[in-house]
């Protein structure tokens, strides 16, 4: 995501043993409220992306300085830079030039990984030795920019708002070659009629035979799908599988209004989180989280629950089976008759909170966090859940931008 995860199994002890793209990593637990000691801290600008490969968390953004836990040296660092995962120190050969934002990133074969953004080229991928562009990836994309990547075994998902990529013209969605960039004449969705004048695909998340999207579309390949769908990867074709929940409109300043969205381990269902504004006794699902169920058929698919902000915006979300956690800066969770105020049953969660994947029901995690824009980027691992932001305060200590809770 915009606030988006990378929604792969990454082939590393510390997460599963890879191959197969998968939908997230399982947790038996809520993971703790109190945040380790040892991550780095960004020290400017926000943090959009989060990917691991091997023991190596990457982090993407728009900033151009960071700092190691308990160091006073400053670092330079332009929108993208490394760290251990289990020390926290700060990658120092790791250090590409990029000239713009990074919106998405994803593993890579081998010791690379893929960034995503409105940089020069728009898509690379990189070494992590050294952060040199591989020459060999060829798939620079015009016309817009990319916000979702998710690798897929031998596959790469790119979405953005560009409308060519590879010399191949895509609107918003392409399937690559993940070695080679090159891209797949199989598979050839194409959303349509954007809202707000522009087509774009926010956020991506697959299982081994199911791709869901979100984002400023009403139609995939002229079917009716606003906002959200689901692609059969059997097959490469839209899935019969639709919601009208997001055809609504919510404020006239968010003609689109779905951000995040994150897949639940075993890909039954996953969860889509959304800005919008305030919309109390309304039905829409404006400033909320709703989980759908992956493998449901037909059209008007309704949600298995919602939760509402009462007014906030919600940017990220990770389902990790024990929990599904949200993110943005928001006041409160439970709130549907808020609007912009704490209605009634309204529990206190700034800016990060955790909700039961069954009941839909916010869970007594609260570590908050200072709320600011909010977060942007969530990434479970087996021992915790990395978190990405604007802000410096987390769990009630400084961290800036950049937090992990562990495993209990």
């Amino acid at each position: 995501m915009h606030g988006r995860r990378l929604l792969t199994v990454v082939a590393v002890a510390l997460l599963l043993p890879g191959g197969a793209a998968w939908a997230g990593v399982e947790q038996s637990k809520v993971v703790s409220a109190n945040p380790v000691d040892h991550t780095p801290h960004v020290l400017d600008g926000i943090v959009n992306a989060l990917a691991v490969v091997g023991r190596t968390v990457v982090v993407g953004g728009k900033f151009s300085t960071v700092q190691n836990a308990g160091g006073r040296a400053k670092l330079a660092r332009h929108n993208l830079f490394a760290f251990d995962l289990r020390t926290g120190r700060i990658d120092p050969g790791f250090r590409p030039q990029m000239d713009g934002p990074v919106l998405s990133l994803a593993p890579g074969p081998g010791n690379t990984v893929f960034a995503g953004g409105s940089f020069s080229r728009g898509l690379v991928r990189l070494s992590l030795a050294d952060g040199s562009p591989d020459r060999a990836f060829t798939a620079a994309t015009y016309g817009g920019q990319v916000t979702s990547l998710v690798r897929h075994g031998p596959h790469l998902f790119v979405g953005g708002d560009f409308n060519r990529i590879g010399g191949t013209t895509r609107i918003a969605l392409a399937r690559l070659d993940a070695v080679t960039g090159a891209v797949d004449p199989g598979f050839h969705v194409t959303p349509g009629d954007g809202r707000g004048g522009e087509t774009t695909v926010t956020a991506m998340a697959a299982t081994a035979n199911r791709l869901v999207l979100d984002g400023s579309f009403t139609t995939l390949d002229g079917l009716a799908r606003p906002q959200l769908g689901v692609i059969d990867l059997t097959t490469g074709r839209v899935a019969d599988w639709h919601t009208a929940a997001y055809a609504p409109e919510c404020r006239k300043a968010f003609p689109s209004y779905v951000r995040g969205l994150d897949l639940s381990p075993d890909g039954r269902y996953f969860v889509v989180v959304t800005t919008g504004g305030p919309a109390p006794g309304t039905g829409k699902l404006c400033d909320t989280a709703a989980r759908f169920e992956t493998y449901a058929r037909g059209t008007n698919i309704r949600p298995t629950w919602v939760n509402h902000t009462g007014g906030d915006s919600l940017y990220a979300v990770a389902a990790t089976g024990a929990a599904v956690y949200v993110g943005g800066h928001q006041r409160w969770l439970d709130n549907p008759l808020g609007a912009d105020t704490a209605g009634k049953g309204a529990v206190s969660r700034p800016g990060i909170g955790a909700i039961h994947p069954v009941t839909g029901k916010a869970l007594a995690w609260n570590p908050t966090r200072e709320r600011g824009i909010g977060v942007k980027a969530f990434l479970a691992v087996k021992n915790g859940l990395l978190v990405g932001s604007d802000t410096t305060r987390l769990g009630r200590e400084y961290h800036a931008r950049v937090g992990m809770f562990p495993m209990r």
